[in-house]
């Protein structure tokens, strides 16, 4: 198993989900932007992307957007598959070379200075990142030092949860909950559920994840 690479931001944050469409990419922009607003110096990365072609922006443009980067610095171009599959299956439909992680970790670059660099996978916690690995897996080869599980507050989210809890064992964890409404009875027992009996850390807004992202900065 190779390291990470050698220069990284002061913190690095990967940013996944419990399955696909729960917001990882708004979440991480909103983080971005609330960051910056602070004077925290951030970066975005999204090793791999594949999406639709002509349906909106992309999650890296979108997250550039947030950050002040390039969509081509926080994904390369030639990382960009137009089939909205996974990626390692988007290669084969285009006809392009197999991705490894090995790959993905050695085009992660980062600007000198960034304290926080946010480091987007896709997909589901389990989702094929690449060809030999889903993002649990390639989360353990960069050694962040948070891992971010973006979660629905609704139905169903405990047991999604605790499936990507397990997937992710061994490495350190927060769950955001994402859409939650504190009105909303089920959204707040979920989170207490969490908490409390699984033990997970949860936060529920944006400017509680900033707090939990910079707790222990130096």
């Amino acid at each position: 198993m190779s390291g990470p690479p050698a220069a990284r931001p002061r913190r690095t944050i990967v940013v996944t989900g419990t399955a696909t469409e729960v917001g990882k990419t708004w979440c991480t922009a909103r983080l971005l932007e609330h960051l910056c607003g602070r004077g925290v110096a951030v970066a975005a990365r999204k090793p791999v992307q594949s999406f639709e072609p002509g349906e909106g922006p992309t999650d890296a443009e979108v997250l550039a957007a947030a950050s002040g980067e390039r969509p081509s610095e926080v994904c390369p171009e030639h990382r960009w598959y137009g089939v909205p599959v996974a990626p390692p299956m988007a290669t084969e439909l285009l006809g392009a070379p197999p991705v490894t992680s090995e790959e993905l970790l050695g085009e992660l670059a980062w600007p000198d200075g960034v304290e926080v660099g946010l480091v987007e996978t896709v997909g589901g916690i389990r989702s094929p990142l690449s060809h030999d690995d889903d993002s649990a897996g390639f989360a353990r080869r960069l050694r962040p030092d948070l891992v971010l599980l973006v979660a629905d507050a609704g139905l169903g989210t405990i047991n999604s949860v605790r499936l990507s809890v397990a997937a992710a064992d061994g490495l350190p964890l927060l769950v955001h909950l994402n859409r939650f409404d504190p009105t909303d009875d089920l959204h707040r027992r979920n989170a207490e559920w969490l908490e409390h009996r699984d033990r997970t850390p949860v936060t529920t807004t944006i400017t509680e994840l900033a707090a939990a992202v910079l707790a222990d900065r130096g």
